[in-house]
């Protein structure tokens, strides 16, 4: 038996292939901070995706909020108009229906 392989009772790999399980966990841990890299930068781009989607729910619910009470205020006054006010009034009303439906359509994407 060699003496160098040999020292202290025990046996280990060559140290060429000790550096080359070194230089496999270095690689392997660069690989690891670079995919955590990517994951932050990732999870930060969604959660400012996720504040803006949030904004927007608060904006369309405010909208629909408005138009809501623009609709209780049409009926209120509804009674006291003519005909030609009131074809008009519908017809502004259809708009505020469409425009509340796509409103509620898009707070349940």
């Amino acid at each position: 038996m060699n003496e160098d392989n040999n020292s202290a009772g025990r046996q280990g790999p060559p140290a060429g292939e000790a550096e080359l399980r070194v230089r496999r966990i270095q690689e392997k841990l660069q690989q690891l901070l670079r995919q955590r890299d990517l994951l932050l930068k990732e999870n930060g781009k969604l959660r400012e995706e996720l504040r803006q989607i949030q904004q927007d729910h608060l904006d369309q619910a405010a909208r629909l909020e408005q138009l809501q009470q623009q609709v209780e205020i049409v009926k209120a006054t509804k009674a006291a108009m003519s005909e030609g006010e009131k074809r008009a009034l519908e017809k502004r009303l259809g708009q505020y229906i469409r425009e509340i439906d796509r409103c509620i359509a898009m707070l349940g994407e």
